[in-house]
């Protein structure tokens, strides 16, 4: 069984202590469990809004050379024939060193599995947050059902996802990663067309898995927990330090994190 964790770390990411630990950590895991583990460091794909059309701010993607790094992970597709299961983690997750192995949970019944936000334990602020990102993320995509309920649209955190491969490939139609990120279907996402001037791939996905009636396992909440969300934040075998803007101090202070957990 071929098994494959695929993360990107570019740039500045890669001078944070944040990040380099969190990376170590999955490369620990990935010897344990016998698990090829790919750090992506240069850009590969690159990306880019339509500089006539687009509504991001000018830094978010000129500052590395016309292109949306957000974009970068989606290279894992490319990598789908050497493995049966890959899965694609961001770079700010923490890997606990007596995590078992998620890829034995995962199975392999359905092409792609992930952690469905509004099913994870989460604190009353966060809640508000899941309202209102529902709501200006995906309440104009009426293409696809959401299944609203009072804390807002059934949307996946793509921060940690799963592939069966041979299952997942047919949905690509055939095409590179790279092709499919250029869909004019998700021109609008990439350009970040109205409230998506902020979005990552994570709407682009959200909206793709819907509209193709991919069958989805949605997994439990411990493989990505949101680190100052998730109210069980010591259960969690994943721990996901996700906005690291406004972690304290940058997250740079990892010892003192890591006691948090």
């Amino acid at each position: 069984m071929k098994r494959l964790i695929y993360q990107v770390c570019l740039g500045g990411q890669a001078k944070s202590k944040l990040y380099e630990k969190c990376i170590e950590s999955v490369s620990a895991y990935c010897e344990k469990y016998h698990i090829e583990h790919r750090v992506q460091r240069e850009p590969i794909l690159r990306i880019k809004p339509d500089i006539f059309m687009t509504n991001r701010s000018n830094e978010s993607y000129e500052k590395h050379g016309g292109f949306l790094p957000i974009y970068e992970k989606e290279n894992a597709f490319d990598l789908l024939d050497g493995y049966e299961q890959v899965a694609i983690i961001d770079a700010d997750v923490y890997i606990r060193a007596e995590a078992g192995n998620v890829f034995e949970e995962f199975g392999f019944d359905t092409p792609f599995g992930a952690v469905v936000e509004r099913q994870m334990p989460i604190n009353q602020e966060y809640k508000h947050k899941i309202t209102n990102y529902s709501r200006m993320q995906y309440a104009a995509l009426q293409d696809v059902d959401w299944k609203w309920d009072n804390l807002g649209a059934e949307f996946c955190n793509m921060g940690v996802m799963f592939i069966n491969s041979e299952q997942f490939k047919p949905y690509l139609n055939g095409q590179s990663a790279k092709q499919f990120l250029e869909r004019y279907e998700f021109k609008r996402f990439i350009d970040g067309e109205g409230a998506w001037k902020w979005s990552t791939d994570q709407t682009l996905l959200n909206w793709w898995v819907k509209k193709t009636n991919m069958p989805v396992k949605h997994m439990n909440w411990r493989w990505n927990g949101l680190f100052t969300a998730n109210t069980q934040i010591d259960k969690c075998d994943f721990v996901h330090f996700f906005l690291k803007d406004k972690l304290p101090n940058g997250g740079e202070d990892i010892n003192s994190l890591l006691q948090m957990i």
